[in-house]
């Protein structure tokens, strides 16, 4: 079993009279990538930064290779940030930006120029050692960043956001070279984003943040097909958060239907959040589902299509490779496994939010 690398010890932090962080505890072991995921403002940049030496917190203690580190500063810890703004030296070359560090450390000439060879080789740049950062694509720039922060061999790499400067296919081609560079490299990546693609796509372990709380923590596929809570759910994906009530174990109502699931222990007659994800509604002939509807808006997404369908007095959001046009009757059904009860949230971290308010 991996050991653990970083641990943060009940870490609390506020600025001015706003709390950013309340007493988060988060352990991370060694070769894991690790990915602190949320919206603006939710914590984990804060929580990047008092690991990397960077803000202090004001409470709890962070542990580095079973040793507190809380009071190292940042040039002491054995670990390099590559952010999202690449903060290369423009007026140096790649060669020197990638010993900058090197030469802090009174490294031979010798050592310097083989550390260079290698990291350009490690990020597909060999060559470009007497070019300028201004001449490089946004996506070079990056790599070359990642370059500058591999050759002092961290233990951890911090990854604040790297990728969200780039375009669309640049940044999903970045996604598998990180992924590459960790395993070749065996160092611990802990990356920081809001996209919930990213996220699921490279770690191996996920951290869903919000108001400064670790809402869920797990496996890309848990977060994703067992959300603990229904800001997880809709964080996470897009999702159908419906009010239900637990009739009974395995047997649900929702919209004034009865629904059959396997979860259990919810009690009887009790309020309950029902996660039903896009992919998971089957639309059928009407009459031959659970209950029937219309298709109310259809949208083309090259992988499926996307729908709205009102049924039941609530407009469910359908994915299917099958198209309905607008204005097909349908029939709306779940099979039992892919439907997802969830307590009422008891705070409002937990709750749903509206991303684009």
């Amino acid at each position: 079993m991996k050991n653990n690398l970083v641990e943060l010890k009940h870490i609390s932090k506020s600025f001015g009279n706003t709390m950013v962080l309340d007493d988060l505890c988060l352990e991370v072991k060694e070769n894991e990538f690790i990915t602190l995921l949320g919206p603006s403002g939710c914590g984990k940049t804060t929580t990047l930064r008092i690991i990397g030496g960077f803000e202090k917190p004001d409470q709890g203690r962070v542990i580095f290779d079973g040793k507190d580190i809380t009071d190292v500063p940042a040039n002491k810890r054995n670990l390099n940030t590559v952010f999202q703004k690449y903060a290369l030296f423009q007026h140096m070359t790649i060669e020197e930006n990638i010993a900058f560090g090197l030469k802090i450390k009174k490294k031979s000439e010798s050592y310097i120029r083989d550390k260079i060879k290698y990291a350009l080789k490690l990020v597909n740049l060999d060559g470009y050692e007497k070019r300028k950062p201004s001449s490089l694509s946004g996506g070079q720039q990056q790599r070359i960043a990642i370059a500058r922060a591999i050759v002092n061999e961290p233990k951890v790499l911090l990854l604040d956001e790297p990728l969200g400067a780039l375009d669309l296919k640049l940044r999903q081609d970045m996604q598998y070279e990180l992924m590459r560079l960790k395993e070749e490299l065996g160092i611990t990546f802990i990356y920081i984003t809001h996209d919930q693609e990213e996220a699921l796509t490279m770690s191996d372990k996920v951290v869903v943040m919000n108001q400064g709380y670790i809402q869920q923590m797990g496996t890309p596929e848990d977060i994703y097909n067992e959300p603990e809570n229904a800001f997880v759910a809709d964080f996470i994906g897009d999702s159908n958060i419906i009010d239900g009530v637990m009739l009974e174990d395995k047997l649900v109502e929702i919209l004034g239907h009865k629904f059959e699931c396997v979860d259990v222990g919810f009690g009887t007659n009790r309020p309950v959040d029902v996660v039903i994800r896009p992919e998971d509604v089957i639309l059928g002939e009407e009459g031959k589902g659970t209950l029937d509807g219309v298709v109310t808006s259809l949208i083309f997404k090259g992988v499926h299509y996307e729908m709205d369908v009102q049924a039941g007095g609530y407009e469910w959001l359908v994915h299917s490779t099958v198209c309905h046009p607008v204005g097909t009757k349908v029939s709306v059904s779940v099979i039992p496994f892919n439907i997802q009860i969830m307590n009422k949230p008891e705070s409002d971290d937990e709750k749903a939010v509206n991303l684009n308010e």
